[in-house]
């Protein structure tokens, strides 16, 4: 197949495979054809591969959360003792074993919508961007590429996560719920912060994440597609599934590192005032920050980063894994349909 017809977020080859191929004058309503296959293809195979990948790694995504924001109601010594081993056994042998897979279903819910409205927003942003008068005519550039890759990259990401974000909301209370269960449903979630705290409730930490979703996302994306880039550059033989493997691993590395502070800080601020507990922070995100460097350490600023480090490299691979395979599997099945 050739490289034209894929039109999804990761570009087969870069952009300078794309403009190295004969262009080929097609008429307009065959021209609008592939644009809306493609348009399917990139939501469904987007969706589904945000949310088989978030499946797979819910134990450790919950165990993350719960390392987040134990520092919200535990003391000094609760948190010494604190590891994955320890956290995770807990959950076994008071929530059952399939506790670990709390929230998982208000997850899915969530990374439906969000992964579809991501890569598709991305894709429209990177076109977009091309068009902007100096950049078109340098459309090989490098330096063009990584622009147009890190700046669409974070407006996808900040579309995506404003569109979902009450979702997002339910997911963290829904698995931070430990021994007493006070939301009993994404539904139930919804009626009561919105009943209890107002319809903006459902939009706290909102700044925290546009904050970090942005160049989370930037950095993910410009990091995959440059080692991709350069991989196929180099070894142009090389299996895609293997490439797909190797930079998004470390993207995800990379864009959880850069952005883990701010994460933590959504996670706390979407946990306030839930369950009717009092406020713990009463500042904005830099007296946040502050609060935590004295009561925790620097440290506490990345609580939870290792259930990240190991969810992030299976996670981040079956992701754009399943995607590029749903991708192939859409362009060949939708001409016959």
């Amino acid at each position: 197949m050739q490289t034209e017809a894929r039109v999804g977020v990761v570009v087969e080859g870069g952009p300078r495979a794309l403009n190295s191929q004969p262009k080929q004058h097609k008429p307009l309503q065959q021209q609008y054809q592939q644009s809306q296959i493609g348009t399917i293809s990139q939501l469904v195979a987007g969706g589904v591969a945000g949310a088989l990948s978030k499946t797979c790694t819910a134990p450790l995504a919950r165990l993350t959360i719960l390392f987040q924001v134990q520092g919200m109601h535990s003391d000094v010594a609760t948190l010494r003792k604190a590891s994955i081993w320890h956290e995770a056994s807990r959950v076994i042998r008071e929530e059952g074993f399939r506790a670990l897979w709390k929230g998982n279903l208000v997850t899915i819910a969530h990374r439906l919508p969000y992964s579809s409205v991501n890569f598709y927003a991305y894709e429209r942003y990177k076109q977009f961007l091309h068009m902007i008068p100096g950049l078109e005519i340098h459309r090989e550039s490098a330096g063009v590429n990584l622009f147009v890759h890190f700046v669409g990259g974070g407006l996808a990401g900040i579309t995506a996560a404003s569109a979902t974000y009450p979702l997002d909301l339910v997911r963290t209370r829904l698995a931070a719920q430990t021994n007493v269960i006070y939301y009993r449903g994404i539904w139930h979630a919804l009626q009561t912060i919105s009943r209890e705290e107002g319809v903006f409730g459902l939009y706290k930490g909102l700044g925290a994440t546009l904050l970090g979703v942005g160049p989370s996302i930037a950095i993910n994306f410009s990091v995959y597609e440059s080692l991709r880039s350069f991989w196929q550059s180099r070894r142009p033989h090389d299996s895609t599934v293997a490439v797909s493997l190797a930079c998004g691993s470390l993207s995800g590395i990379a864009s959880s590192t850069a952005t883990f502070p701010l994460d933590l800080v959504r996670r706390r601020k979407q946990l306030e005032g839930a369950g009717g507990r009092a406020p713990v922070y009463t500042t904005g995100l830099l007296g946040i920050f502050k609060q935590i460097i004295q009561t925790e350490g620097f440290r506490g600023l990345y609580r939870g980063i290792m259930p990240e480090y190991y969810k992030v490299v299976p996670g981040v691979s079956i992701c754009f894994t399943t995607y590029e395979t749903l991708k192939l599997l859409l362009a060949d099945v939708t001409p016959t349909l």
